[in-house]
């Protein structure tokens, strides 16, 4: 098998859709979000097997140190997974193996990093991939209301009663502030831990501004009786698939309890769509609240020489190292954006994390 670039003006996007485990990650438009994000270069090659193609691959291609790099995804992108759509029957480790091949020979790259949903670590490893596995929640929406429901932990049920019960109300928006609003949330949530977001403002914008248009995007506001917003979320979807990308809250409303509320709405909205699931991400405490099924994701990477692997071991470490001294000397970047919360009569306390 063998991996062919395709020219960006030659892409059948809506035939790359149509493919069963084509996610809203692989998407047109997500891939933009990142190229501009990212400062990268979007790849789109198709795996041939002698004269068939048999699948497809996503990514983009970029610099870091001078290094060409290949992810789909890369660590720090807020894009969990990305990787290959493929015919049934088609095995992911003769994938992986082609695309090692392309990426180091083809493209010129010097490392490779690639999480694909349906893969397993045993067909990373069989072929000399290094694996992380994550372990990651998903929410099975093919039952009834009912029987979602049922799904949820006792305590999520009861939050989401509660927060009835507290005149929260959830609702969807399409307005130009609500990246303002989330990111102002979001920055007061990572303040609590002593952190620092891993992304800036901009990035929540430029995912709206590529990805609402589509209708693929739901963007989620909770409102107290007396109307103020005091939480957001925000999620994607994509054929049978609805995914969490992030959410947070104002911690002076925390007894209203406006999260677990978000949450549940996005549970029927996306139930309403059609879809069959909702994935959550990696497993953390607050998620194991909303019940669910354990599904594994293999994070793939390898490099082409030993001195590359660690100098991507280096930039991750430095990088975990300014999160937290931000986090902790940040307190002048973080005024900035306590003055425009407080230029919107939003208190610069509040906020409650995901």
């Amino acid at each position: 098998m063998k991996f062919q670039q395709i020219n960006k003006s030659q892409v059948d996007w809506e035939k790359l859709d149509g493919f069963e485990d084509r996610l809203v990650f692989q998407s047109r438009e997500w891939l933009e979000f990142l190229a501009e994000t990212q400062q990268a270069t979007p790849v789109v090659a198709e795996l041939c097997d002698g004269s068939s193609t048999v699948g497809y691959f996503n990514g983009l291609m970029f610099r870091r140190f001078g290094v060409r790099l290949l992810g789909s995804p890369f660590p720090g992108w807020t894009t969990p997974s990305m990787g290959f759509n493929l015919l049934p029957g088609v095995e992911r480790w003769r994938a992986l193996e082609a695309l090692e091949r392309f990426a180091f020979q083809d493209l010129k790259c010097l490392h490779l990093e690639v999480a694909d949903r349906y893969s397993r670590p045993a067909d990373g490893l069989r072929v000399g991939f290094s694996c992380i596995t994550y372990d990651c929640l998903q929410t099975d929406l093919g039952g009834s209301e009912e029987e979602v429901f049922s799904s949820l932990t006792s305590e999520c049920r009861r939050k989401i009663r509660k927060a009835e019960k507290n005149g929260v109300q959830i609702e969807k928006t399409r307005d130009e502030h609500f990246a303002d609003d989330y990111f102002d949330q979001l920055t007061d949530v990572f303040a609590k831990q002593g952190l620092v977001p891993s992304f800036d403002r901009e990035r929540t914008r430029k995912l709206i501004q590529h990805l609402l248009p589509t209708g693929r995007l739901l963007l989620l506001r909770a409102r107290d009786p007396e109307g103020q917003c005091i939480g957001t979320g925000i999620y994607a979807a994509m054929n049978k698939v609805a995914e969490f990308w992030g959410n947070a809250s104002f911690r002076s409303k925390q007894h209203l309890i406006p999260n677990e509320a978000i949450h549940w709405y996005a549970i029927r909205h996306w139930k309403e769509q059609g879809m069959d699931s909702l994935n959550w991400g990696p497993r953390t405490p607050f998620k194991e609240k909303l019940g669910g099924q354990s599904i594994p994701l293999p994070w793939f990477r390898k490099s082409r020489f030993a001195f590359v692997e660690k100098l991507r071991q280096t930039a991750a470490g430095a990088f975990e190292l300014k999160q937290n001294l931000l986090g902790k000397y940040g307190a002048v970047a973080r005024g900035g954006i306590t003055a425009h919360a407080m230029r919107r009569n939003i208190s610069s306390k509040e906020c409650l994390n995901k």
